[in-house]
């Protein structure tokens, strides 16, 4: 497309996309990587929390959680929202988002062995302890649980078999900037599976 130039410029949206956080994290106040992360539950009501976007790969978007957590049982139970997720970035500090649409499937291989390992003791600690978006009885007994965690997984615990990744292949993904007199720029990429070519529209503000 004649006008796709500047910071919309190039053919692979996943480059674009990985260029636009790049430029984000040295001005973003906070987790420059923060998506807010919908799903849909077996009623069709939708769900919105706020993730952290961990990977950007050559064709899939790559966060993780407790599988057992609202988000995880939406995302793979039944209903109409199974299989599929969308999320937004969002940089006040650029005037920019990144609105993104697909399918998705767990990522719990070495992939996810590796990224659990980097984490901070306390953090992959408290994964074990923590049964995520379960009732909870007070935040006395959720340490609780992680000092007996503490006593039985030591100073190397492994990832639990009920946390991993999960990894968004989109089907669109739509780049946002802000333009003056709210005449924003925005250009979508769409394709029919996952696998397909890419087609890509200028959009009205």
């Amino acid at each position: 497309m004649s006008d796709r130039t500047g910071i919309f410029a190039g053919e692979d949206p996943f480059a674009i996309a990985r260029a636009w956080l790049a430029e984000a994290e040295p001005v973003e106040p906070n987790d420059a990587n923060a998506i807010a992360l919908a799903t849909v539950d077996a009623d069709g009501l939708p769900n919105v929390r706020m993730v952290l976007l961990k990977d950007i790969e050559p064709a899939a978007f790559v966060f993780y959680t407790n599988y057992g957590s609202a988000k995880g049982r939406e995302l793979e139970g039944e209903g109409p929202g199974q299989g599929k997720a969308a999320f937004v970035l969002h940089w006040k500090s650029l005037r920019r988002q990144i609105r993104v649409r697909g399918l998705v499937s767990r990522e719990e291989g070495p992939q996810a062995d590796a990224y659990f390992a980097s984490r901070s003791l306390k953090s992959r600690l408290g994964a074990w302890a923590s049964q995520q978006s379960q009732p909870l009885a007070s935040r006395g007994a959720l340490l609780a649980e992680v000092a007996k965690i503490t006593a039985q997984k030591g100073a190397h615990p492994p990832r639990p078999a009920f946390w991993g990744g999960f990894r968004l292949q989109p089907l669109e993904i739509e780049f946002w900037a802000d333009g003056a007199f709210r005449l924003h720029d925005r250009f979508r990429w769409r394709r029919a599976a996952v696998d397909g070519p890419w087609a890509v529209d200028r959009l009205n503000p």
